[in-house]
């Protein structure tokens, strides 16, 4: 591989953070929109819609642990991962915008499959460029702190597509019944999204490492084989919940602020996306600094209950004519919140690498990331599916909401219970499964130790407090540790 100069101020900080407005802004756009052109613009049925992610995600059950495999396997003068990148920024760019082509049909089974191959499609070139992006930052930098400064970039980067594509969608897409706009929108994005790839590709490097020797057939037992870890399934635990708590604000906002509040066309729903997203980009502001000072896990347990307390207050405001103020104000609260989670996630993803490591001797960021990488698509699409089957379950009428009509009261009330009580218990998940994990910058510190006793760079003893700190990370005992390739962390066994 070609050597790449090595540097970690500011600049390439942003130009490592810049695909993330990617991975940011489609899904805000997808989690905000697709369900309502699929229902308000084409007349689906809610409970059928919100199916179309969920069962795309089995397909990722297929490609993300294969493409995990496929980017450790690679070769190449770019390296591997930069090498998808680019690939990928190509292919995310077409399928993003093939999602959105209007079908000349009414049949409702007709178009059913087709938006379900054009969603599968999409999720393919998703998986192509998120996978390796994901896996990128293990093997660009070691250091705990570095590191978190980089991944905090990144969620800035994250939050500015999200502001984007939350805002600047809403002036497209005026009437959300005209089909055009919402294709209007997707060519505009799409261009966005393949430009900010390529510049993250330019500006990256890779340490090199020899390829992992494994076949495709072997993807999936990898892959589960990351499971071992008890610090990555609590990070998943995390994720997940982290990331579904904002994919039903995301998802429920339209109907929010259109079937309750009844001030689309007042322009509350661009109200409510700036504040939240520009709440949240202040936040990064504020907890990067805080994290790199205290640890991954502290920011995650102060923003989680700021989100969870003020979601509950919008339970008592929220009804039609209800002044919009407070509710932006609580708003406010959540997007500041959830820049504390969100920061933490992706900082705690690239170190996840280093544990499985420890547990299995291999290098393999890309299977790694291939797992967490299904955990988003999993959270996104399980959020669609659940939105679609609660809208159901509330008596939402899709007939109504595409003649333009409002929604009865009972349906009205069971909306706002959808947007306030499911992230609520999201939330509360998140801070049980904050408060369990078990990695901060000192532990993290003892798994290099030991990687690098391993691969003898490293010739001092294994202390006790080490021992007891590798069984923690990883939920596996010191023995167990050793069993595995009969290689103990301290030297040939």
């Amino acid at each position: 591989m070609g050597k790449k100069k090595e540097n970690y101020g500011l600049l390439n900080q942003i130009l490592y953070g810049m695909a993330e407005f990617y991975s940011g802004g489609a899904f805000v756009i997808i989690n905000t929109f697709f369900t309502v052109f699929l229902t308000k613009a084409l007349g689906m049925p809610a409970a059928l819609a919100g199916t179309i992610p969920l069962v795309g995600k089995i397909w990722d059950a297929i490609t993300d642990p294969m493409m995990g495999n496929i980017t450790d396997r690679t070769v190449s003068k770019f390296g591997p991962k930069r090498f998808y990148i680019m690939i990928g920024g190509i292919v995310s760019a077409l399928t993003f915008i093939v999602m959105w082509i209007t079908l000349p049909t009414k049949s409702i089974a007709g178009l059913y499959v087709f938006y379900l191959f054009m969603y599968c499609l999409f999720s393919t070139g998703f998986t192509i460029i998120s996978v390796p992006y994901n896996g990128l930052l293990p093997d660009m930098i070691d250091d705990y702190t570095i590191r978190a400064k980089f991944s905090n970039v990144r969620m800035i980067w994250s939050t500015l597509g999200s502001m984007v594509c939350g805002l600047v969608p809403t002036f497209i897409i005026k009437d959300n019944l005209d089909t055009g706009a919402y294709m209007r929108c997707a060519l505009l994005f799409g261009f966005l999204f393949f430009v900010t790839s390529m510049v993250t590709f330019a500006g990256t490097w890779e340490h090199p490492k020899a390829p992992v020797k494994t076949s495709l057939l072997e993807s999936f037992p990898q892959a589960a084989s990351v499971f071992k870890s008890h610090s990555f399934r609590l990070f998943i635990c995390i994720y997940l919940f982290g990331q579904c708590g904002m994919d039903f604000v995301s998802g429920m906002a339209v109907y929010y602020v259109d079937d309750v509040l009844n001030g689309y066309g007042n322009g509350y729903f661009t109200y409510l996306m700036a504040v939240i997203l520009i709440s949240q980009l202040l936040g990064m502001l504020v907890w990067g600094p805080v994290m790199t000072k205290t640890s991954k896990k502290t920011t995650i347990l102060i923003g989680a209950p700021m989100r969870l307390i003020a979601t509950l207050g919008l339970l008592f405001i929220s009804k039609e004519g209800a002044p919009i103020a407070p509710i932006l104000v609580l708003t406010a609260f959540i997007g500041f919140g959830n820049a504390a989670t969100l920061t933490s996630i992706f900082s705690i993803m690239a170190d996840m690498a280093d544990v499985d490591e420890l547990i299995t001797s291999v290098r393999r960021p890309g299977i790694v990331s291939g797992m967490a990488t299904f955990a988003r698509k999993i959270s996104s699409g399980t959020s669609a599916a659940v939105i679609g089957f609660l809208l159901s379950a509330v008596g939402y009428d899709e007939v109504l909401a595409n003649s333009g009509l409002r929604q009865s009261i009972e349906t009205q009330h069971g909306i706002v219970y959808i947007y306030v009580f499911v992230p609520v218990i999201l939330m509360a998940l998140l801070i049980i499964s904050g408060i369990k994990f078990p990695l901060t910058g000192k532990e993290f510190k003892v798994v290099q130790t030991e990687i690098a006793r391993r691969r003898g760079e490293d010739s001092s003893k294994i202390t006790p407090e080490e021992i007891q700190i590798c069984e923690k990370v990883t939920g596996l005992s010191y023995d167990k540790l050793w069993n595995i390739d009969n290689t103990r962390p301290g030297g040939k066994a």
